[in-house]
């Protein structure tokens, strides 16, 4: 049993977090509440019925089920139009997919969150020699490093003055750095002040591991163009594949054409039996995300209460995504906490974790992701560089109670 595998202090200790933490665990409770009421009121308006679930094969033609879908999709995301398709493996694939929509030669992208996560450097064409890059297709690249956890407002409005700029991306969760992740309302005065200056430029805003935190998205606060992936957030821990791109509906129009083809945009592409499950996903959505949130707080608390003081957000600090991070001081502590989040999985949990060279990561990398959908965040994971200062970051959680077993089991493996 897990339970008795757990340390007597940090079970204490985990009793004591309940009670500390009831303030916290209400405010995500209110906040699921808000956006079950968006979801539910979308399903209604939208008339999804049980023949929306059929398996639409071949060219996917007169599928009504995904055109719901993606209304739905677009009523919680605040925005005109979405794309949400199984043909879209990941967030990843959805950024590259909408880059290489929305630029071409001669364009220029700015990213206002400095250098981005690593996966995507080489997508830009930053590192590596791809001739898929969006370098090796003529699209210029500029950055505006963030200023300590806030926009540098005044060189972005200078540089947006000039016009040449087509699209801005915004970065929402951290990545791999040690900067905090932004919130809607940080993302709203931003894009209040781009109006100001430059009316034409794309807002674009990567929107992994956000949505549903808050009770607004990025699209209800002027965003353009809003990209995630349904094995995070919006997947619910339901949905086993796929990824969206929700904005304005010119925009959806063009990187549909790019998913299809000219001319066939949004009209074709079969649903491979997945509808049943992205709705059902989405439906899930406000009750994972509070889980995952509550599972992240409960960890920020016991890791602080047991002397790591530099976690990120703090207990008692508001969040915008389902990300925490703590620097766990040596190699040890790292590689040890990883493990015990693996041994408590329900998949792989035998699986020993150790440190070991990833595709797209310049480090080698240490994870736990005992998860029933591969690469699923919205369960509960665990991943890290292996550098100094040996920084965890772990995310997700589809139940708190299962989130808090793992965390209290990580804990202990960590201190023995």
């Amino acid at each position: 049993m897990i339970k008795e595998q757990i340390d007597k202090e940090i079970l204490e200790l985990g009793k004591q977090a309940e009670k500390d933490l009831e303030k916290q665990f209400k405010k995500a409770d209110k906040i699921a509440f808000e956006n079950s009421n968006r979801i539910l009121s979308a399903f209604i308006d939208n008339k999804v019925s049980y023949t929306d679930f059929a398996d639409i094969n071949g060219y996917g033609n007169y599928d009504t089920g995904r055109d719901k879908l993606e209304a739905i999709f677009a009523t919680v995301l605040g925005t005109e139009d979405a794309l949400v398709r199984p043909q879209i493996m990941s967030g990843t694939n959805a950024l590259f997919l909408t880059f290489s929509a929305l630029l071409k030669y001669g364009d220029t992208m700015i990213s206002l969150t400095g250098k981005p996560y690593d996966s995507l450097q080489e997508m830009i064409g930053l590192v590596g020699d791809s001739s898929q890059s969006l370098k090796a297709h003529g699209v210029k690249y500029e950055q505006i490093d963030l200023l300590p956890n806030e926009f540098d407002t005044n060189s972005i409005i200078k540089r947006l003055k000039d016009n040449d700029v087509r699209l801005v991306e915004i970065q929402r969760s951290r990545g791999y750095s040690d900067r905090a992740s932004l919130t809607i309302s940080q993302i709203e005065v931003l894009i209040k002040e781009i109006r100001k200056v430059n009316t034409s430029v794309i807002i674009m805003v990567d929107n992994c591991y956000g949505e549903l935190v808050e009770t607004r998205e990025p699209g209800h606060v002027g965003a353009n163009i809003v990209v995630g992936s349904l094995m995070k957030n919006l997947g619910g821990g339901v949905a086993s594949t796929g990824g969206y791109v929700a904005g304005d509906a010119k925009l959806i129009y063009q990187v549909a054409e790019r998913l299809t083809a000219p001319g066939i945009a949004k009209d074709q592409g079969a649903n491979f039996n997945q509808n049943n499950n992205f709705f059902k996903g989405i439906f899930m959505a406000p009750s994972a995300v509070k889980n995952a949130v509550k599972t992240q707080i409960f960890a920020s608390y016991m890791l602080e209460k047991l002397g790591f003081d530099k976690v990120s957000p703090k207990w008692n600090e508001p969040r915008t995504d389902i990300i925490q991070t703590v620097e766990l001081k040596t190699k040890e502590n790292l590689v040890k906490f990883t493990q015990g989040i693996q041994e408590s999985s329900p998949i792989d949990s035998y699986v020993h974790v150790m440190p070991a060279p990833m595709p797209g990561y310049p480090f080698d990398e240490v994870m736990a992701a005992g998860a029933f959908t591969q690469g699923s965040t919205i369960e509960l994971s665990a991943d890290a560089p292996v550098i100094e200062p040996y920084t965890l970051y772990m995310q997700g959680g589809l139940t708190s109670e299962y989130g808090e077993l793992g965390v209290m089991l990580a804990l202990t493996k960590m201190r023995k």
